[in-house]
């Protein structure tokens, strides 16, 4: 049995396969995902898990590069973006190195999530509640 945080085996696996730079995507229940990305559907009914949550369980285990979010995220969906922010002070505190955080826009964030090599779908239903992760490495 498992000892860390991430008990889900396909989220689990994921990390364990990325390298430097790759990118993982987690997404709210209604960004498209195409169907070349592998999907990781967590959602189980609306708001249910949040973002956040799926977050939290990420960063027990991924080393991060950056993260990008969209822009429209600062206006429109403050206390998720606060959240974010949040959790990306608290995982560079842990690590002890700066993790870079990017905006774009959201249109040019749908196509850069195409290049994920996973996209993770909460329950979240607020808007332009997305982050794609790029992994580090943890030396």
């Amino acid at each position: 049995m498992k000892k860390t945080t991430l008990l889900n085996p396909a989220l689990s696996a994921l990390v364990a396969q990325c390298g430097h730079f790759d990118e993982i995507t987690l997404c709210d229940a209604g960004l498209p995902i195409p169907s070349h990305v592998e999907r990781i559907d967590m959602a189980l009914s609306p708001g249910v898990p949040d973002l956040v949550a799926c977050i939290d369980a990420m960063l027990s285990e991924l080393q991060l590069q950056s993260v990008t979010l969209a822009t429209e995220i600062i206006e429109i969906n403050p206390q998720v973006h606060q959240q974010i922010l949040q959790r990306i002070e608290q995982e560079q505190a842990r690590c002890g190195r700066q993790i870079e955080i990017r905006y774009i826009s959201h249109e040019a964030f749908k196509q850069q999530s195409h290049r994920s090599r996973a996209i993770v779908r909460s329950g979240e239903c607020t808007p332009y509640a997305n982050v794609i992760f790029s992994c580090g490495v943890p030396f």
